[in-house]
């Protein structure tokens, strides 16, 4: 990618940095060190023994999205579209974690599983299951590779390394503390992370609220820039710059719909670098609780994240060219290059080690989730169920470590994939499409009809993903029209729809599993107790409750929506 070179994007560090960001690497090493002193068996290193606290698990569940999708992507969002990205957080993630800690954490922590694609191979057997691990490995390789790329720019800019040397380091770095010390290296680590994010965003957020005016200010300046563009920037409805489509109407079913529901619940509820941290918790109520919990802190990272991206467009000459010009300005700069371009113009020395360590720590989050996440369907879901069956648990124990480095090695592969796009959100949001749309819709209809069948399972999973691959194809052959990430909302839906008509179809005309092999995957037949909480009293006191915090995040988010409307 061309513009990495780029001289003006250069970021000006000095020796103090440096400073904060080898500290920064020596503690992330050192817990690594420190974590594998606790990995004795497979279930220790990639589900850390189901030992961990709620609150360390919820702040891991947030921390592990904090990848390139968030900082480059939703921040290169803030500076295309404005407001209307609050959309993914306030509709197209909230509802979602709530959903999966009242509704599908039970099923997961409860049958015992230790991988979502596992949980396939229980509810409808080894077809789908086989199908679900390998499309699952390929997309977290891929998505693996977004984050290294990401990671790889700043090294880049920081030290001046040519992007594929910048790559390969950054892929050691990750390497080195998730095959010391498994999941619980990287849950450990992506708490500490979380911290260290914030501590970056909110200063950048608030530098650059002061440079701009305030928040009236900034709005001024958006108007400014472009009167006619200025109303669809500034109010998060019907949000039609977003989807690129330009019926009011239809824009909002597809946010509602397209990434309210599918692709949202597609991505939180089924996605094991996501899912795998709740079910490393140490109870029942925990598992339920760590998505709730981290709903909290995403309700409000969209704020500090969107915000800056907004100001970036407005503040940086390169970026407020190349917005004018409509993505078509000579120089190299791009929407992704929002929050660099402000670190570069806001932020003195000491104040950039911090934010430029932020960076490193989200990619690496967002990385680690998917390496640490890929290693665990591997081993249990493709080496150990079809290529070699029934060996000691310190083989495939073995087999984890090595495969993480694989797993590195093949994201080092799909980093160049990611360099192609001047907005790394249409790429994940594609993945998204092809991935996790049609798996949510297996999983909610095999949750909640007994009578879907194995062979649905698995072809209702190459049908939905096959149909969103042809209306991506169709896009992009100028057949269909649709702009903006409008595109991967309709792709998902088409292969939500897809899904859900051919495993009814197939199901109709194939035998179901018999009641007695579905107790406890499917919500009809699973004792009430399990859907409510466990008996361990880790539920004591009423703010603890799932229920309790699922209704306030809700509302806190329907406040937000409200006020940004």
């Amino acid at each position: 990618m061309h513009y990495l070179a780029d001289a003006d994007l250069r970021l000006d560090a000095h020796v103090i940095d440096y400073v904060l960001l080898a500290v920064y690497f020596a503690m992330v090493l050192g817990i690594g060190a420190m974590a594998k002193r606790s990995v004795s068996s497979s279930l220790d290193f990639f589900l850390s023994g189901r030992s961990l606290p709620a609150w360390v698990t919820g702040l891991a569940f947030i921390s592990a999205n904090l990848g390139a999708v968030e900082i480059f992507g939703m921040t290169a969002n803030g500076a295309q579209y404005g407001l209307p990205t609050v959309h993914y957080y306030w509709i197209g993630a909230i509802p979602a974690m709530v959903f999966l800690g009242l509704v599908m954490m039970p099923f997961y922590y409860g049958s015992k599983v230790r991988s979502v694609p596992e949980f396939l191979l229980r509810r409808f057997g080894t077809f789908a299951h086989l199908v679900n691990a390998l499309s699952f490995a390929t997309a977290q390789v891929l998505i693996a590779g977004v984050n290294l790329f990401a990671l790889a720019t700043v090294v880049n800019l920081l030290l001046g390394w040519p992007l594929w040397l910048s790559v390969v380091v950054a892929a050691v770095i990750v390497l080195a503390y998730t095959s010391l010390g498994g999941l619980s290296a990287a849950v450990y680590n992506e708490v500490m992370q979380f911290f260290v994010i914030v501590a970056m965003l909110l200063p950048l957020t608030f530098v650059g609220l002061h440079r701009v005016g305030g928040w009236d200010g900034l709005v001024d300046k958006i108007r400014g820039a472009d009167p006619v563009a200025a109303g669809e920037q500034l109010s998060s409805w019907p949000g039609t710059n977003l989807t690129g489509i330009g019926s009011a109407t239809l824009s909002v079913l597809g946010i509602v719909f397209g990434l309210g529901f599918v692709l949202s619940f597609g991505y939180w509820t089924t996605n094991f670098a996501e899912v795998q941290r709740a079910m490393s918790a140490r109870s029942m109520s925990a598992a339920r609780r760590t998505p709730l919990i981290g709903a909290y802190p995403k309700t409000f990272i969209a704020l500090i994240i969107i915000i800056p991206g907004m100001i970036a467009a407005v503040l940086s000459p390169e970026l407020a060219a190349y917005k004018a010009s409509g993505g078509t300005a000579e120089g190299g700069v791009t929407y992704n290059n929002a929050i660099l371009l402000l670190i570069r113009d806001l932020l003195p020395n000491g104040m950039l080690g911090i934010a430029i360590t932020g960076l490193l720590a989200a990619f690496m989050a967002g990385m680690a989730a998917n390496v640490s996440s890929f290693n665990t369907v591997f081993t249990y879901d493709i080496w150990q169920s079809y290529v070699v069956k029934d060996k000691p648990d310190g083989y495939y124990l073995r087999v984890g470590r090595t495969i993480t480095v694989v797993g590195c090695l093949a994201a080092i592969g799909t980093a160049f994939i990611a360099a192609g796009f001047n907005n790394i959100m249409d790429y994940l949001q594609t993945l998204f499409g092809f991935f996790n749309a049609p798996l949510f819709a297996t999983f909610i209809l095999g949750m909640f009809w007994k009578r879907m069948t194995p062979l649905a399972g698995g072809l209702g999973l190459i049908a939905g993903t096959a149909s969103a691959v042809t209306v991506d194809v169709l896009n992009r052959a100028d057949v269909l029209h649709l702009a903006g990430q409008g595109a991967s909302f309709v792709a998902a839906s088409v292969a939500f729809v897809v899904d859900i008509v051919v495993s009814v179809a197939v199901s109709m005309v194939t035998r179901p599993k018999p009641d007695s092999e579905l107790v406890g995957l499917v919500w009809s037949l699973t004792p009430r107790d399990r859907l409510r909480h466990d008996a361990t009293g880790a539920d004591s006191g009423w703010y603890r409750r799932p229920g309790v915090l699922a209704a306030g995040v809700l509302v806190l988010a329907l406040a937000l929506n409200i006020i940004f409307w």
